[in-house]
């Protein structure tokens, strides 16, 4: 089963965060949390979490390289990281978003 939502964390700021997962028997097997940031621009990428290579990573975005080398941030199952990169985008976005202006 998959499942997706977006949820405005800021809207003063125009900070958002994209939530995309996939179930399979109560148990989560692929994710994508993304914050995004909406400029009079356009729509930029600040950070994501997710499992493209089978475990729990996260990118940094800059303004001016775009998106950096994955790291892993979780060693547990990806349901938990999961939980976690929902809570890091949560509590850390501004911080997040000051990160990827200042680089």
């Amino acid at each position: 089963m998959s499942a997706a939502y977006e949820k405005t964390v800021d809207y003063g700021l125009g900070a958002l965060m994209r939530v995309e997962f996939t179930t399979r028997r109560g148990s989560v097997v692929a994710y994508s949390v993304v914050l995004l940031l909406e400029t009079s621009a356009r729509v930029e990428a600040i950070r994501l979490y997710d499992t493209a290579h089978g475990y729990n990573e996260m990118h940094r975005y800059s303004r001016p390289k775009g998106k950096h080398e994955g790291i892993e941030f979780h060693g547990g199952t990806l349901g938990e990281g999961l939980t976690m990169a929902i809570d890091e985008i949560e509590k850390g976005y501004a911080e997040m978003i000051e990160g990827w202006a200042s680089r």
